[in-house]
């Protein structure tokens, strides 16, 4: 049964490409949508951008014929606008004049003309207009072309296996075949996983399981881990998820440009990047990186920083206080004399951004660049939407590292969830990459305080 499905604005606004996704079914876009995105076309940001590119798609479409009648797409679909239905009748309780009520209305219109129950469906992020839909006993659903999906949601960067005691040695002299470690199933047999490029490994001598050895998945083989011993910037590795972490920071970026670390909050997710990024910037003989470029998305941020007063820096100065946070812990080890001087500590800081050593950026500033031999580092990454994670990911240019940080569970900005939002999309798109190195720290790996530990267990 071939479908009709209405495209929400939001859609548009995150997935300008939307469109073309639905194969060969029918897409109808509302004119009130159209109407929304003539109100977006000069907005700032990310809105704005998506909203022209969706304009630009439309356009071509146009010219090709008429887009009231339909226009035929290259999956075999075809889209149309809708301009009736303006006399459905919806329940008292939704008025007419709201746009989301419009679109209802053209959903409610298109289902009474439908040849069978269920043939329209409503694509929208809003999970409020999909319960009004829902009342109306019209089908709604989320646009899931970019959604993870929950196998691959589960997915850590690590697994725990067990190592034949006889392969100890040569693991460490020269890594060993992947095939030779193993898991066992409910009954204890030995089972043989499937190994991700990349992924890290726990691994367990199997005649003495309280030795254990750490790895890394590499080609067709398992090798020791490179900087295990390191202490960047004067920090050492507390736990296990943390000497993952720092073995895929420390990578060059010829080897591991992309990393993705995922993690609850207090896991040292944003304090062990800072360090390793000062460790290459100060303590590198060679200049690995020119410099530390970090930002932050935040959902009302990246909308309205043109209205913001002051410089670049000025506006994106309250997003980087808990970057200054870590800096101040990483550039004073002393944590008993730490905040004795307070100025002291804060031109310790400032010296570190005025020098260069240390850029801050918005996040809308970094599209359209070429950044070459940067240590970049982007924050609370989950707050991005899939295009702009494929945005960050394509401007790296020659020797730049980008470090993804972020926990698919704490979203701020509307529309996103834990499996549409930049980060768990990168997360998927990007696992098997032979130039991404991806690891999830528990919540037992909380190095915070003891109460942030338990916190993130109970909460």
């Amino acid at each position: 049964m071939k479908k009709t499905y209405v495209l929400d604005t939001n859609v548009l606004i995150q997935a300008p490409y939307a469109i073309s996704c639905f194969q060969e079914h029918t897409v109808v876009i509302p004119l009130v949508v159209i109407e929304e995105l003539d109100g977006l076309k000069k907005a700032e940001g990310e809105r704005g951008v998506n909203a022209r590119a969706a304009i630009r798609l439309l356009e071509d479409l146009r010219v090709q014929g008429d887009l009231l009648e339909g226009v035929s797409l290259e999956g075999g679909g075809l889209l149309r606008l809708e301009k009736n239905f303006v006399h459905v009748q919806l329940p008292p309780d939704l008025p007419e004049d709201r746009s989301d009520n419009r679109i209802l209305m053209v959903c409610k219109g298109l289902q009474e003309r439908a040849a069978e129950p269920g043939q329209v469906v409503l694509v929208t992020k809003d999970l409020l207009l999909r319960i009004k839909a829902q009342i109306l006993g019209l089908r709604a659903e989320d646009f899931t072309a970019e959604q993870v999906s929950s196998d691959d949601a589960l997915y850590t960067g690590r697994s725990t296996v067990y190592l034949p005691e006889e392969l100890a040695k040569e693991f460490k002299k020269n890594g060993i075949p992947r095939e030779t470690v193993y898991q066992t199933d409910e009954e204890g047999m030995p089972v043989y996983p499937e190994l991700t490029e990349n992924e890290f490994l726990v691994l367990k001598l199997d005649q003495s399981l309280k030795k254990t050895l750490l790895g890394r998945v590499e080609g067709g083989r398992i090798v020791p881990l490179a900087y295990q011993k390191s202490k960047p910037y004067g920090v050492s590795p507390r736990n296990v998820g943390q000497y993952f972490m720092q073995e895929a920071l420390m990578t060059g970026a010829d080897k591991a440009p992309l990393v993705i670390i995922k993690g609850v909050a207090g896991t040292a997710k944003t304090f062990y990047s800072l360090a390793v990024g000062l460790e290459k910037v100060y303590n590198t003989p060679n200049g690995e990186y020119r410099r530390i470029m970090v930002s932050r998305p935040n959902a009302q941020f990246d909308e309205d920083i043109g209205f913001l007063p002051g410089d670049e820096q000025e506006k994106i100065a309250p997003l980087m206080r808990p970057i200054v946070d870590n800096l101040e812990q990483l550039l004073d080890s002393d944590d008993h004399h730490r905040y004795d001087d307070e100025v002291l500590l804060r031109d310790r800081v400032n010296e570190v951004f005025e020098r260069g050593v240390i850029q801050a950026e918005a996040l809308n500033f970094i599209r359209g660049r070429s950044i070459a031999r940067t240590y970049l580092i982007i924050d609370e990454a989950q707050n991005m939407t899939p295009n702009q994670v494929k945005g960050i990911i394509t401007r790296a240019g020659k020797d730049t590292k980008i470090i993804l940080l972020g926990d698919p569970q704490q979203i701020d900005r509307p529309f996103l969830d834990e499996r549409t939002n930049g980060l768990s999309y990168a997360a998927k798109a990007m696992k098997g990459s032979p130039l991404c190195w991806q690891i999830t720290l528990s919540a037992e790996e909380c190095e915070r305080s003891a109460l942030a530990m338990d916190a993130g267990q109970r909460l």
